[in-house]
């Protein structure tokens, strides 16, 4: 579906991605990482795998400035990375279903870009930010924009563009309201980067047929243990969404 295709954002950069085929030809599941991620994320890689060997084709995207995507990390932000995804959905047949499963910032992306786009067929949060103006100032509240870094690693710098972006959002809350796709949202309940409070307030926002799923013992990018969990939640509520399809 999705083999040798480029993808390019409004900017004229191009995407980084790498494509699962699977058995449907009538669906594919777009994977977003969050804040320094990149496409290779582990719990992308797991669940990408996890759901292409289930029948499900998966793409898992690099957002521009981060793996290999072209573009400058210092321009990152939640609306950028809506075009980002907007341009991935420009090149996805009119045909196919799309399902978009976003981590952590990504999960932001997806809740903001399917409240407006309707080329999103079913939404996948998996431990999503709602509050992007508070997860700001708790993570990086003492660090100057344009002269700090995020986490404190120099190769990822703290940008006052990211910042900006970030408080101006202030939160994904009114735009859950106005999600009118089918829902899934996954959670850790040790999660020490989003809490999992974030995901509570946008599943109870939310108007839209809807699921909440808690993880015991996952952490924010959940493990080695929680993968196959990701994996059957996400596969069940795709296959209620989209049908079986076989």
């Amino acid at each position: 579906m999705m083999t040798g295709a480029e993808i390019r954002n409004r900017s004229g950069e191009s995407i980084d991605y790498s494509f699962h085929p699977g058995m449907r030809a009538d669906a594919l599941v777009i994977l977003g990482h969050g804040v320094t991620g990149n496409k290779d994320r582990p719990q992308l890689v797991a669940l990408a795998e996890g759901l292409a060997a289930l029948g499900w084709p998966c793409l898992r995207i690099s957002f521009s400035g981060n793996g290999a995507s072209e573009g400058r990390f210092e321009d990152c932000c939640i609306s950028k990375e809506i075009g980002d995804l907007q341009a991935v959905l420009d090149v996805v047949p009119n045909d196919v279903k799309v399902a978009y499963a976003g981590h952590s910032m990504g999960g932001a992306v997806g809740v903001l870009t399917a409240a407006r786009d309707l080329r999103i067929r079913t939404l996948v949060s998996l431990a999503g930010m709602t509050r992007s103006a508070a997860f700001v100032e708790r993570e990086f509240g003492e660090v100057t924009p344009d002269a700090g870094f995020i986490w404190e690693d120099e190769n990822f710098p703290l940008s006052r563009t990211f910042v900006d972006d970030l408080k101006s959002i202030d939160s994904t809350l009114s735009a859950a309201e106005a999600v009118t796709q089918p829902w899934l949202l996954i959670h850790g309940d040790a999660d020490d980067v989003v809490p999992i409070q974030d995901g509570l307030d946008a599943f109870a926002a939310a108007a839209c047929e809807k699921r909440w799923v808690e993880m015991a013992g996952a952490g924010h990018s959940f493990d080695e243990a929680s993968y196959p969990k990701l994996v059957e939640a996400v596969d069940d509520w795709l296959t209620a969404s989209f049908g079986a399809g076989f």
